[in-house]
């Protein structure tokens, strides 16, 4: 029976053990994609980066304010198609940037001019989807938003389709569609909620809110719920659908929160901003953000993390692109 035991521990021993090596490999490959990503990763290879970068978004914003909602917007519409891989930046017939949710898209001229500047200093090392997703964050803080530490590393990606960028959403959808949208990136509700507190900065064409101001639900009439005086303001600032309209009717220019307190004033332009207060499911988290200024620049910032490290791409499974408008010629 003793020698029955001893053979029993024995084998138990030599099954449970796994070398350093192969665990390590183990772990690595359950690893997610976010995980490689680093505050790091181009403190040897490319030391000047973040400083290039907001020193171009810096003079830029300076000539056009506007250009720091259009950032955050364009890292928005990269990350919720196929992840943050710079594939909304591609520029080919059939890409996303041909897509109709993106015509009204800016910032793909500034994001070339830093990608260039770096290509400089730095050649042939940091990916456009790290520019852009960047850019962003330089974007908020230069509006006068929350800083936060940008995770480096990510790859760009090689495949952009107009016909997935038109799953973006526009403005109009209801509550549960934004929710999986969101959901599928790894966001919740609280994400959601946060995120669209950006349209505290930033235009919106007149073509957009037509029907909301016009024929709502082919009423002929404008959406019931918006506020009368704020509805008649809108209808004189948009002589024509190629007009543009502030989404923070207040401080539009200003990273602020006083887009929530629009919301409790019926003062949301689009559809789907109106919703986040009137919907059962997101209206807490929209009414706390409009009272607690701390907390949403806090939470933004964590937010903004979350949805920079979405599906990205990393390592071997995307590649450093020469210029962001091509993926390279091997």
């Amino acid at each position: 029976m003793r020698c029955l035991c001893v053979t029993i521990v024995i084998l138990l021993s030599i099954n449970t053990h796994v070398s350093p090596t192969a665990a390590n490999v183990a772990v690595k490959r359950s690893l997610p994609p976010a995980a490689y990503l680093s505050s790091a990763f181009y403190h040897q290879s490319c030391p000047n980066l973040e400083s290039i970068i907001h020193q171009k978004m810096s003079a830029w914003l300076k000539r056009d304010h506007t250009m720091a909602a259009s950032i955050i917007r364009l890292h928005f519409h990269d990350c919720a198609v196929r992840g943050c891989d710079a594939s909304v930046l591609l520029n080919h017939p059939g890409s996303e940037r041909a897509a109709e949710a993106s015509k009204t898209l800016r910032g793909f001229t500034l994001i070339d001019e830093i990608k260039a500047e770096v290509e400089k200093q730095c050649p042939k090392t940091v990916s456009c989807a790290d520019i852009l997703t960047a850019a962003a964050r330089d974007a908020t803080i230069l509006a006068g938003g929350p800083f936060w530490e940008v995770p480096f590393g990510r790859r760009d990606g090689r495949i952009s389709l107009a016909r997935e960028a038109d799953t973006v959403p526009q403005g109009h959808e209801n509550i549960t569609q934004l929710l999986g949208m969101f959901e599928e990136l790894g966001l919740t509700f609280v994400d959601m909620v946060v995120l669209s507190g950006s349209h505290t900065i930033g235009r919106c064409s007149c073509h957009a809110i037509k029907q909301r101001l016009y024929n709502f639900t082919g009423s002929g009439r404008a959406d019931p719920t918006m506020n009368a005086i704020y509805v008649d303001r809108l209808k004189k600032q948009c002589k024509s659908d190629a007009s543009y309209v502030n989404l923070d009717f207040w401080t539009p220019r200003k990273f602020d929160t006083a887009y929530y307190r629009n919301l409790e004033k019926k003062m949301g332009l689009l559809s789907t901003d109106q919703l986040l207060h009137s919907d059962m499911r997101t209206g807490g988290v929209a009414s706390l953000m409009g009272s607690q200024p701390e907390l949403f620049a806090t939470q933004f910032a964590a937010s903004m993390v979350k949805l920079g490290n979405a599906n990205v791409v990393v390592r071997k499974e995307g590649e450093i692109r020469s210029k962001c408008t091509s993926v390279n010629s091997y």
